[in-house]
């Protein structure tokens, strides 16, 4: 279906077997980018007692964020507020080589330029690990269907005026040309109602198309693993 090696893979716990790759990722270092959602935080926090309680040395890891709403980082609607509750106010942000949080609240215009410019500053990274997430409607990071962000390829970070799902708050989002910088790319999904977007994604006959924005991917030309349960599998 694409230039990419996407490899899907039907196991009983997703967020486990992502803890699982998502600590080999800190442990060999390098920038990570990490994801918003309730799927992925079970990995966080198992990533937490892997620092906290056997040790694992974080200090040569960079973390990312994939997209972010345009909120404080103090409200409930924030990925970084969630990482912080499942990862950092466990272990402490000291223990990373740098978190690069997007700042949302300075609004989806002037965050994204900040953001991007922090990329673009940082060489631009290559992503040793990217984690992302699969939306009902297709969507992937804060990149929805149809929308102009899948089409750019001159920034690394845009904003995103309007959500196309709940919470209805404008977004930041990396692009497909600063996800093209990871190495290794998982997208995690759980449950019944993400077989159809994973099927129309990544199934066999999957194309990249934006109106399913995870389908692009398979553009990019990396390796990309899809972490599912038998539920999210049922479509394919």
């Amino acid at each position: 279906m694409s230039d990419a090696d996407v490899r899907i893979e039907v196991v009983g716990d997703p967020s486990a077997a992502c803890a699982a790759m998502l600590i080999d990722a800190v442990t060999a270092g390098g920038d990570v980018v990490l994801t918003g959602g309730s799927t992925p935080r079970p990995a966080y926090e198992e990533l937490a007692r892997a620092i906290s309680e056997s040790g694992l040395d974080a200090s040569s890891t960079t973390l990312w964020f994939a997209d972010e709403r345009c909120v404080p980082p103090d409200d409930d609607r924030s990925n970084y507020l969630m990482v912080r509750r499942a990862l950092f106010d466990r272990v402490g942000e000291g223990r990373f080589a740098g978190i690069h949080r997007i700042q949302g609240e300075l609004g989806y215009a002037t965050a994204a330029d900040s953001y991007d410019g922090a990329l673009r500053s940082w060489g631009p990274p290559e992503f040793a690990f990217v984690l992302l997430g699969i939306g009902s409607d297709g969507h992937t990071a804060s990149m929805f269907p149809d929308q102009s962000s899948l089409a750019v390829r001159d920034r690394f970070a845009v904003g995103v005026p309007e959500a196309g799902l709940e919470p209805f708050v404008p977004r930041v989002t990396l692009t497909l040309p600063a996800l093209g910088r990871g190495r290794q790319i998982v997208v995690l999904a759980s449950g019944a109602s993400k077989a159809d977007p994973v099927a129309a994604a990544f199934g066999r006959d999957a194309r990249p198309d934006p109106h399913v924005p995870a389908s692009m991917l398979a553009t990019l030309g990396r390796d990309v693993t899809v972490l599912i349960d038998e539920a999210a599998a049922g479509k394919l």
